[in-house]
């Protein structure tokens, strides 16, 4: 404990006496000032307890003496002590009156006392209490440390938790509740995640302090991690604010909770260059091979069914987007005990992930939350396959590519293989290539109809959707179907191609249908 007004009055050797304030004993003093200023206020800082022996002060005059200590009670002085027997043989009734109505603790100090051996009483009760603030700071360090070894992040959380005699919770890079001590405060811990998703928002090191859920503590917030990210997030509740031994424990759990996060964040290196030797290899149509290098790395997350997510970055902070997406789908995986194979491969983003599983659910959540947010130039573009076996993961990764290369082509953040093989194929037509492609192969018959000498091209439109049937195509025109016959010649003799090659239908159809928005 810091010095008190009550420490100092019960030092033996000081023999101060309280005449006023005698109920305010227990404020801390952060230092003793000796000072005869008439008006040493600019020159305290708070917590002082200001030594005087009146010599440029009328201590008898009521109205000054009530101004002077109601100022050194508005700069935060503690105390008061009065040297008797140098300029005053006793302390005026005026002081001691000034001093009870603003509340101030008057000590008189007697004349054989030195103001000095005030100070020193002082300055050695300070550095006694930083003393055992160190001490117990190192001894809070060792007990962290033990249990971070012993335990892991959960036994440090006790320990930490008992330092402060307060709750600590851990959370991942998602921001969700990884663990917390004691148990109870993990309701209390899971309600401050919007907090430390902002938290997470600023570069590391950042802390905050939040008042606790319904203020019933206050919270400190500490991200973890040296990188750019926060890897992970650290909270510590308490009824008061910390004191010095308190906050050497949090600081010592800090780097400890530091250290576990990097070396995690290593591990997690070598892990990825084993996924993408894996990854290799399922693509190589290897998969026996594939499950022999990962082993019980990824327990059954081979044995399919799974699916491929490939996801690339747009934008300047492509980084961030392809970090925050493979976090995402880490912590969800993480939360629910799933195997997932993450793997960067330099501007993109593979992801293997168990078809149903909350890692895959994860990505796709995380891509229709940016895609609400109508980001017209999102900096996430993302394909998802079809669900696949270790036989098939060459289709599947195939599947994602075509999947994502579509979500570019539309601005879109996510497309799934799945939906576009149940869709049509209509809307994959819009696409400025195929217009181009489109409007060349039409151009000659447009022409030719601009001139007012027939109608071409709603002739081969009505023909090819009745599948060549001439009558019900020139019954759709309102023509005799020897109109329509001549017509489709001169379609054929126009182009220089024959409509009885189905491909050539086929490529007029489609042509057709790219520029029906444009031409009506």
């Amino acid at each position: 404990m810091p010095p008190t007004l009550a420490s100092l009055v019960h030092h033996s050797a000081l023999k101060l006496t309280v005449r006023a304030g005698e109920d305010r004993l227990d404020v801390p003093v952060r230092w003793a000032h000796a000072s005869e200023l008439a008006d040493p206020v600019p020159y305290m800082e708070g917590g002082e307890l200001l030594l005087i022996t009146a010599l440029k002060l009328d201590a008898a005059d009521r109205e000054a003496m009530r101004r002077y200590v109601k100022r050194l009670v508005g700069a935060g002085v503690v105390g008061l002590g009065f040297a008797v027997g140098v300029h005053y043989e006793d302390i005026p009734d005026a002081l001691v009156e000034a001093a009870r109505a603003e509340g101030l603790p008057l000590l008189e100090v007697p004349r054989r006392t030195p103001f000095l051996a005030i100070s020193k009483a002082v300055s050695a009760a300070i550095a006694a209490d930083q003393y055992r603030a160190v001490t117990a700071g190192f001894a809070a360090q060792r007990e962290l440390t033990k249990q971070t070894l012993s335990d892991g992040p959960e036994g440090l959380l006790a320990a930490l938790a008992a330092q402060v005699d307060g709750w600590a919770a851990l959370y991942d890079a998602s921001g969700a509740v990884v663990a917390t001590a004691p148990d109870w405060a993990g309701r209390r811990a899971a309600r401050l995640t919007p907090d430390v998703t902002r938290l997470r928002e600023r570069p590391a090191p950042a802390s905050s302090v939040v008042a606790g859920p319904e203020h019933e503590d206050r919270v400190e917030l500490h991200s973890l991690g040296t990188g750019r990210r926060p890897r992970a997030a650290l909270a510590v509740g308490t009824a008061a604010a910390l004191g010095t031994a308190e906050r050497y424990a949090v600081h010592s759990a800090i780097a400890l909770l530091t250290l576990t996060t990097e070396r995690s964040r290593s591990l997690h290196a070598a892990e990825q260059r084993i996924g993408a030797a894996v990854l290799r290899m399922l693509l190589a149509g290897e998969p026996d091979h594939a499950r022999a290098v990962a082993g019980d790395l990824y327990g059954n997350l081979l044995d399919a069914p799974f699916r491929i997510i490939v996801a690339v970055g747009s934008g300047e902070a492509d980084g961030d987007a392809l970090g925050a997406l493979a976090e995402t789908a880490e912590a969800a995986a993480a939360r629910s005990g799933e195997a997932v194979l993450v793997v960067p491969e330099g501007e993109r983003l593979v992801v293997l992930a168990a078809d149903g599983g909350a890692a895959a659910a994860a990505c796709c959540d995380h891509a229709a939350a940016r895609e609400a947010a109508r980001k017209t130039d999102d900096d996430l573009v993302v394909g998802l396959s079809a669900p696949a076996g270790p036989t098939a993961a060459s289709a599947a990764y195939k599947q994602a590519e075509q999947a994502l290369s579509v979500a570019r082509r539309r601005g879109r953040v996510l497309v799934e293989h799945e939906h576009l093989a149940a869709g049509s194929v209509l809307p994959l037509l819009a696409d400025d290539a195929v217009r181009a492609f489109a409007d060349g192969l039409l151009r000659a018959l447009r022409e030719h109809d601009a001139t007012g000498r027939g109608d071409l091209v709603a002739s081969l439109r009505a023909w090819l959707s009745r599948h060549g049937q001439w009558d019900a195509a020139a019954a759709d025109l309102g023509v005799h179907r020897h109109t329509l016959r001549y017509r489709m010649r001169r379609v054929e003799e126009i182009l220089g191609r024959s409509l009885d090659d189905p491909d050539v239908r086929m490529e007029l159809w489609l042509a057709l249908k790219a520029t029906a928005s444009e031409n009506g």
